[in-house]
């Protein structure tokens, strides 16, 4: 979903996009973007979550760097928008606006008396096409969305944005200025490794947490709404997930190795394995290498609970996950037991492991496909498909893929302790200690 944000963007003139993350998803942000060529000192990441306001308060203030003022289209990376056409074209209406100093914000004309989004209410035309903002409302009762589908005046708020990156900041000075210095502080001097930018820890965990709503939406008087017609939905939530996808005469929707008999209106996820329903009902079904969810479909988005109660005894599912990605690929722990773990290594062409060794584990590696090199001691070692090399315990070593295709190779790892924390990094291409 993300790199589809990305790509529904193609053919606007627009700069290279900056994505905002948490610190514990940087790699997998940098491999989506890597698969779209659009890899490039992009990523800036937040230590910890503080809500929409401070995450683009620092796109702001680092589009502010150099003297440039841009426009800043603010965009989530769970929506999907069937009718990129439509949304390009409120794009550029909302554009016109920005650039005299407007906040715009998109709103979606709704097709259904939906109670789980939030309404902004249009008020006077300022142009063609585009309202003065009248009020921002909380989800709806039934009986009351019922009342803004039957008015015309009231558009789902969809979380989307643009404004000059100074006038953001302006407002945000005006109405939430703790927020703009704790971010202002957490930007000062920002380190930059590869493609990631870090602000500052210690200023950004000081900083409020607040939406961009509270914030400044509510609060400013240069609101305007851009109405938007796109086939939008904001898939938050499995039922949202079940909603946007295809289905069968039954209604259900499946995605991966399914097999379904009598079952109806379900979404059904097969990550790694079969995952066969007889005669179930409005379910959804989740299943990945870390883990198997099952919950009605109506209650899905109570998973939170889940994490929590994971949270709170201890366990580690919600932190630790079998498919784990790195700035030179990924691995998948594919088996562990005492004294051993098995892992799927996936190096990316040209891309190297650090110069590493390790205290309490020996190492196999098989090469099941592409060539890798391979660094042991003070020799190096070119292996090709179905070659293996052994790398004892203390012995300093490095992989790399000198190849233009990614390598695949199986790791087996023996020892007393196998903790990803037994790394000892001599050098390292990536900055990490």
């Amino acid at each position: 979903m993300l790199q589809s944000t990305l790509l529904r963007l193609q053919g606007l003139p627009l700069l290279q996009g900056l994505v905002i993350g948490n610190e514990q998803h940087r790699f997998l942000i940098a491999e989506q973007l890597r698969q779209l060529g659009a890899l490039g000192r992009n990523i800036l990441l937040e230590p910890v979550g503080r809500n929409t306001a401070p995450a683009i308060a620092l796109a702001a203030l680092h589009a502010l760097e150099g003297g440039q003022d841009p426009l800043l289209l603010v965009l989530a990376a769970d929506h999907v928008i069937s009718d990129t056409e439509a949304l390009h074209e409120a794009i550029h209406l909302a554009a016109q606006h920005a650039a005299e100093g407007s906040l715009v914000t998109f709103g979606v004309v709704p097709d259904r008396a939906e109670t789980g989004y939030g309404y902004v209410q249009q008020g006077e035309p300022v142009g063609q096409g585009v309202y003065s903002v009248a009020a921002f409302v909380e989800k709806p009762s039934v009986e009351v969305a019922t009342q803004y589908l039957a008015g015309g005046q009231h558009l789902w708020n969809s979380g989307m944005f643009m404004f000059r990156a100074s006038r953001y900041v302006e407002e945000l000075q005006k109405f939430r200025p703790d927020i703009l210095l704790a971010c202002r502080h957490a930007l000062t001097e920002p380190e930059s490794d590869q493609n990631f930018i870090r602000v500052k820890r210690d200023a950004f965990e000081a900083c409020p947490s607040d939406s961009i709503d509270y914030a400044v939406m509510e609060k400013t008087d240069a609101a305007v709404v851009v109405p938007l017609a796109a086939g939008w939905s904001d898939v938050g939530a499995f039922a949202a997930l079940w909603d946007v996808l295809p289905k069968d005469e039954q209604g259900n929707a499946f995605k991966g190795d399914v097999m379904s008999v009598d079952s109806h209106n379900s979404l059904v996820m097969a990550e790694s394995a079969l995952v066969a329903t007889i005669g179930v009902r409005d379910l959804v079904v989740v299943q990945t290498k870390d883990a198997v969810l099952v919950a009605d479909r109506d209650k899905a988005q109570e998973v939170k609970g889940i994490v929590a109660a994971l949270r709170e005894t201890g366990r580690t599912e919600h932190q630790l996950h079998r498919q784990v990605y790195r700035p030179w690929g990924s691995y998948d722990s594919i088996d562990s037991g005492p004294r051993y773990q098995v892992k799927r290594i996936t190096v990316q062409p040209g891309a190297k492991l650090s110069v590493q060794k390790h205290h309490h584990r020996s190492e196999h590696w098989v090469v099941v496909s592409g060539t890798a090199l391979v660094t042991l001691g003070e020799q190096q070692h070119l292996l090709s498909e179905n070659q293996s090399i052994y790398v004892p315990v203390g012995e300093v070593h490095a992989l790399e893929n000198p190849g233009k295709m990614p390598l695949d190779l199986i790791e087996v790892q023996v020892g007393s302790y196998l903790g990803e924390d037994d790394i000892v990094r001599l050098d390292d291409r990536y900055g990490r200690t």
